[in-house]
């Protein structure tokens, strides 16, 4: 699909009587859709929202962020998404350097000084900026899981490359209801957006309703495999299916479950600075990731995961220039620890994890992978404790389906897994751990776990 105008102007010309989407009070046709689009678009224009601003958007997943979104990005605005629960000293030290004209809070209560408050307004009128394939979009903050998150630049090429490689694989109909049941501040949530977009399918956008209420009448959703296993379990009426699944190895119970249930689950590799999916296939209860997707070129280089895509960001965004992403030959290097056999990446873990313990490399990823196979394993993380005789030792905090049982899981794993790779602690998931978004953070489960084994030692 090749745009010549917006993606949901296209639509309303092809399509303009069918559904666009459904939030939780309303549903929106194209043609309403794009009204209300229009009349956001001249209000944001009218305050000064000129092509090229940079406008942080600090808002939860909602019906008005989504038209906030299409709207900023219909005057030409390069549109930086923010998660509301990021604090005020990150956010002080991170957005002097993003070059914001605007900012658009959503969520109440945000003062962030040097930046004009726009407020949410809608007007009478049409405003829209011509279409540019190649015009910057957006700006996403990566992880920052080594310091502080890169805003990573994707134009409206970018993504819609993205969307179109997971679509070769993912059928998506004009039919078909995507839940938006992902963060648009983060990049898999941006990634359902454009898929959207470029099928001219149907989203829907319902934050208040629990999750089984929230799928009533979807057809596809991307999901942690803990998020489906409660969907299944509860034997909630489920109308899904296609399910992208990510955030966490993936069991195979869990796939065969799904599809018992008429539910094909997919899952995949991806990235903030490509757009999200990356590799991807339908899952098959085998370790790789899959195939590189459409426009996506993949190789290794000293166990390193090397990238290249016409979804890759066009560079980090620093004080009004892009850094490059790529290395002298023209690859973005990934830190992350795989291998190709037969054109399927597997992915075996952060270099940055592997640790040590007697002297035998341990990559915790891998350990994962094991355990996550357990029948009552919901999700799990591997990480290194300090041992004073083996300087590291493996611990295992996981969330299990009627409570964590260390007895059995040790016995379980004894002959899975060689004997330095067998977690010494078995640690039950704390909620608090799991309330930070998509992904667990590995740094905040590895300080919980260190206090909690040396304080028992103590």
């Amino acid at each position: 699909m090749t745009f010549t105008d917006w993606p949901w102007r296209h639509w309303r010309k092809v399509r303009g009587d069918q559904i666009a989407a459904r939030f939780e009070q309303q549903t929106l046709n194209w043609c309403e859709l794009c009204a209300r689009i229009d009349a956001l678009a001249s209000g944001f224009a009218c305050q000064g929202v000129n092509i090229g601003d940079g406008v942080m958007l600090r808002a939860r997943n909602h019906p008005d962020t989504l038209l906030a979104w299409l709207a900023l990005l219909q005057c030409g605005a390069r549109v930086l998404p923010v998660n509301p629960q990021l604090p005020a000293v990150l956010l002080d030290a991170l957005l002097p350097q993003l070059t914001l004209r605007f900012a658009l809070d959503l969520d109440a209560g945000g003062d962030w000084p040097a930046l004009e408050a726009l407020a949410l307004h809608e007007l009478a009128g049409e405003h829209a900026v011509a279409w540019q394939l190649q015009r910057l979009a957006s700006m996403t903050l990566t992880s920052g899981s080594t310091g502080l998150p890169k805003a990573a630049v994707h134009t409206f090429h970018a993504h819609l490359a993205s969307a179109q490689g997971v679509l070769a694989l993912i059928p998506y109909a004009d039919n078909d209801d995507w839940l938006l049941s992902l963060p648009l501040f983060h990049v898999s949530g941006q990634g359902i957006l454009w898929r959207w977009l470029l099928a001219g399918a149907r989203i829907a956008v319902q934050p208040a309703l629990p999750l089984s209420q929230a799928l009533v009448g979807c057809t596809h959703a991307s999901l942690v495999p803990t998020q489906l296993w409660r969907l299944l379990n509860d034997n909630a009426s489920v109308s899904l299916k296609a399910v992208l699944l990510g955030g966490a190895a993936i069991p195979v119970a869990l796939t065969q479950q799904a599809r018992e249930r008429g539910i094909r689950c997919f899952c995949g590799y991806g990235l903030t600075e490509f757009a999200s999916t990356v590799c991807a296939k339908e899952a098959d209860g085998a370790p790789d990731v899959g195939y590189a997707l459409r426009g996506r070129e993949v190789k290794i280089v000293d166990e390193e995961v090397w990238l290249r895509a016409e979804s890759m960001a066009s560079g980090y965004w620093c004080n009004g220039e892009l850094l490059p992403l790529t290395n002298r030959e023209g690859w973005f290097a990934t830190r992350d620890r795989g291998m190709l056999h037969g054109g399927c990446l597997t992915i075996r873990g952060r270099l940055d994890n592997l640790f040590f313990s007697g002297g035998e490399g341990i990559q915790p990823e891998e350990v994962e992978r094991v355990i996550a196979r357990h029948p009552q394993v919901q999700q799990v993380m591997v990480v290194p404790v300090d041992d004073v005789e083996f300087g590291q030792r493996p611990v295992a905090v996981v969330e299990c389906e009627g409570g964590v049982d260390a007895a059995a899981l040790s016995a379980w794993v004894s002959d899975k897994l060689a004997r330095f790779q067998q977690p010494l602690h078995w640690l039950a998931m704390p909620a608090e751990l799991k309330k930070g978004g998509i992904k667990i953070s590995r740094r905040a489960v590895l300080q919980w776990a260190n206090a909690v084994v040396n304080g028992a030692v103590q």
